[in-house]
């Protein structure tokens, strides 16, 4: 199988095996960041990410979704369900960062959360060019995705989703994405980074930078409400959309004493959800108890849907980082 990889502003183009290339790409970065490419058990290729403290993120190209955000310690700081093993094309891994795009939930005519999260992203060979601080000291992959034929049957608009996935020294995580119009007419889109942060227990964690703000409630036919707390803390179930949110949200998570914030560009709303005891049974992928140790805070831009002109393009970018807290 040709391989193609773009890492540490190194364009790599091989049928070699894979673990000579992860050892060429090592080499190339002078071990400055680390990239390889294995497969899952449905053989879809996957991308590991390494900075050089041992911090690690995987990508897959089902879906471009991210499965796993770790420490230099090892530690998972993405939850991913239990029953995974259910997992087969083209239905998404439950857990993780599934891309929602061109639609979030059921707010259009596509099926939920639109489609880009059950195709199979390629690895951009040649992306137009980033900025350098986008690249420099940092493991990343570059990941494209253009509609099928059948995607423009049920969407009928011609686009370009550049995806790139990088893990900093210090091992932050960074979705950065761009997507393009190339048809000859406008698009419009919603999109959202659905992150399911791994936390102790949902009793004990609070949400902080969403005070004040107005939200659409889900479990209230999108009814529109005002945030009244200072922190947002979880009781039972919950699904908003919190609109126009600040740059920063934290997570905080008393009993592992971290704290999660999530920088977001471009992605003025925030989903928060928990799916709580009742919904988390009837769910086929996920297990009954294991609502209490995920928590879904997303940048997203919901409410007022992105409208490109045509050649126009938009820029996204999620940054995660966790911090010891108290």
């Amino acid at each position: 199988m040709m391989i193609y990889l773009s890492v540490c502003g190194i364009f790599l183009r091989s049928f070699w095996p894979f673990d000579f290339i992860s050892l060429f790409i090592r080499q190339a970065c002078d071990q400055k960041a680390a990239v390889e490419v294995i497969k899952d058990r449905n053989g879809i290729d996957q991308i590991i990410l390494r900075n050089p403290r041992g911090a690690s993120a995987r990508v897959s190209l089902h879906g471009g979704q991210v499965l796993s955000w770790k420490t230099d310690q090892g530690e998972e700081l993405l939850f991913t369900s239990s029953k995974q093993a259910i997992f087969k094309p083209p239905h998404p891994v439950r857990g993780g960062i599934p891309i929602c795009f061109p639609q979030f939930g059921n707010r259009g005519s596509l099926e939920q959360h639109g489609f880009a999260r059950k195709k199979i992203w390629v690895i951009d060979d040649n992306p137009p060019p980033l900025h350098p601080n986008e690249s420099n000291g940092k493991a990343y992959v570059d990941l494209l995705l253009k509609p099928s034929d059948d995607d423009l049957k049920i969407w009928p608009h011609c686009f370009e989703f550049r995806l790139r996935v990088s893990l900093a020294a210090d091992g932050n995580l960074t979705l950065l994405s761009r997507i393009r119009n190339v048809n000859c007419k406008p698009l419009a889109f919603s999109i959202a980074y659905h992150t399911y942060f791994s936390i102790s227990d949902i009793s004990e964690v609070r949400v902080e930078g969403l005070e004040t703000l107005d939200y659409l409630d889900n479990l209230c036919q999108k009814e529109r409400f005002t945030e009244q707390g200072d922190t947002l803390t979880f009781e039972s179930e919950v699904d908003r959309v919190y609109l126009s949110s600040s740059h920063v949200v934290a997570i905080f998570d008393h009993e592992r004493k971290r704290t999660f914030l999530v920088r977001k560009e471009g992605l003025p709303d925030v989903v928060v959800w928990n799916p709580w005891e009742k919904k988390a049974k009837s769910m086929v992928d996920f297990g009954d108890e294991e609502y209490k140790q995920m928590l879904c805070v997303d940048g997203a831009a919901i409410e007022k849907p992105i409208t490109l002109k045509p050649g126009e393009e938009w820029t996204g970018r999620l940054e995660l980082s966790v911090v010891p807290s108290s």
